[in-house]
């Protein structure tokens, strides 16, 4: 039976994002084997991962073979950096692809940058996009699932709940 994960800002071939984030890798390699790695030892064929923008640096090429090789179902709602079409991801290895935000499962946002959500809103927010600086809305609604915040590996559907739940946030599922 398939699960679903999320990710956000792989930024895969991106060197100077070690710095900028003060990521723990010495060179770029050791990030995408490591993010790579991480992600292959979670994700199984038939899983579905949603990564929520920022994927990597490079022509249509190197995103292919990055795609490549990693395990399961890609979804995209893409970010900042990504600078092709969706129909450009789709045909490098993403099975959908979006420029904006999504409803997922009725009750998730799912997109690059936080969305404004009220304190009351039936939603809740999974993104990216802040890195190491963790957006917290007064409401608690808000989940940021860069890799710097969620070890560098995908986070489960299943552990998303069970944080929105520790905070009193229940879905509709």
């Amino acid at each position: 039976m398939s699960k679903t994960y999320f990710i956000s800002d792989l930024h895969l071939n991106h060197k100077n994002i070690i710095k900028y984030c003060n990521r723990p890798f010495n060179d770029v390699e050791e990030m995408n084997n490591k993010i790579i790695n991480n992600w292959n030892s979670i994700i199984q064929p038939d899983d579905i991962v949603y990564h929520l923008g920022d994927f990597c640096l490079g022509d249509r090429e190197v995103i292919k073979k990055f795609t490549a090789r990693l395990s399961g179902r890609k979804m995209a709602v893409l970010g900042n950096h990504d600078k092709y079409r969706p129909t450009e991801y789709m045909e490098l290895n993403f099975e959908w692809c979006s420029r904006f935000p999504i409803i997922f499962n009725g009750f998730m946002i799912l997109s690059h940058e936080p969305v404004f959500l009220e304190i009351n809103s039936p939603y809740v927010n999974l993104h990216g996009h802040t890195h190491q600086n963790n957006y917290i809305s007064p409401g608690g609604n808000h989940l940021n699932v860069c890799v710097e915040q969620i070890d560098y590996k995908p986070i489960s559907l299943d552990d998303v709940s069970n944080i929105f739940y520790e905070r009193g946030i229940k879905s509709e599922r």
